[in-house]
C-alpha cells in the first residue's frame, strides 16, 4: 500500500493548518509526524486517512495490483486516536466482537489472545463505561494494531497509558506491526521509537 499527497492543505475559515505537503508513506516503512501541540499533526493524519476533506492538491491511495478509491480506504486501514470513542455500554468481549464484524484480526490471533495482549482478560465482560481511561486506551491500541490491515494508523498512542501501559504499546508495535505502513502523530519519542523517518509539521506552514 502507498499513500501519496501532492500540494495538499488543509484550512479551517481562512487559516491554513498545512499547505503544499507533497510526500509518499509507502509499504513497510514508519513515519512520524512531529511538532508542538496545536501545530496540525492530528489534523494531517486524519487527512491522510481520509476522515477529513482536504482543500487543495490531492490524496491517493494504492497497491501494486491497483489505485484504491478514496472512499474505500477505510477497509485498508487502522487509527488509534484519543478523539475516537468506544461504545460505553458494550463488555469488552462485545465490543472486539463488534470491531471484528468491519475488521478481522491477524492470523492467530483470537479475542481472548487480544485480551491477554493488553492485560485486560479479566475485564471480559466488565462495560466499557466502567474502564479506566488507561484501560480504555489498551482497548483501542489492540483494536487498531491487531487488526488485519495493511496501514497503521496511530494519533499520540500513549495517550493515559503509564509506564506499564506504553510498554504494552510498544511490545504490540514490536510483535505485531509486520511489513505494514505505520503513521504516527506525536510529539513524544515513546510513541514513535519505531519510526525512522520524521515529517515536521512546521515545514508545511
Amino acid at each position: 500500500m502507498t499513500i501519496s499527497l501532492n500540494q495538499t492543505g488543509k484550512r479551517f475559515n481562512y487559516d491554513w493548518i498545512f499547505r503544499r505537503v507533497t510526500l509518499t508513506f509507502s509499504e513497510g516503512q514508519r513515519y512520524a509526524i512531529l511538532g508542538p501541540n496545536g501545530s496540525g499533526k492530528s489534523t494531517l493524519l486524519q487527512v491522510i486517512s481520509g476522515a477529513i476533506q482536504h482543500n487543495e492538491g490531492t490524496v491517493t491511495y494504492s497497491t501494486p495490483e491497483k489505485p484504491i478509491a478514496p472512499d474505500a480506504f477505510f477497509r485498508y486501514c487502522s487509527i488509534a486516536a484519543p478523539y475516537l470513542e468506544l461504545i460505553e455500554e458494550f463488555t469488552l468481549t462485545e465490543i472486539i466482537d463488534f470491531h471484528q464484524q468491519f475488521k478481522n484480526f491477524l492470523p492467530g490471533i483470537t479475542p481472548a489472545k487480544a485480551m491477554q495482549l493488553v492485560g485486560l482478560e479479566k475485564a471480559a465482560k466488565k462495560q466499557i463505561r466502567n474502564f479506566s481511561s488507561g484501560m480504555k486506551q489498551r482497548i483501542k491500541l489492540a483494536l487498531a494494531i491487531l487488526s488485519d490491515v495493511p496501514v497503521l494508523l496511530l494519533d499520540e498512542p500513549c495517550t493515559n497509558l503509564d509506564a506499564a501501559g506504553i510498554a504494552v504499546y510498544q511490545q504490540l508495535i514490536n510483535e505485531y506491526g509486520g511489513n505494514r505502513l505505520i503513521i504516527v502523530s506525536s510529539n513524544d519519542e515513546q510513541e514513535y521509537f519505531m519510526c525512522k523517518e520524521h515529517i515536521h509539521i512546521q515545514d508545511y506552514k
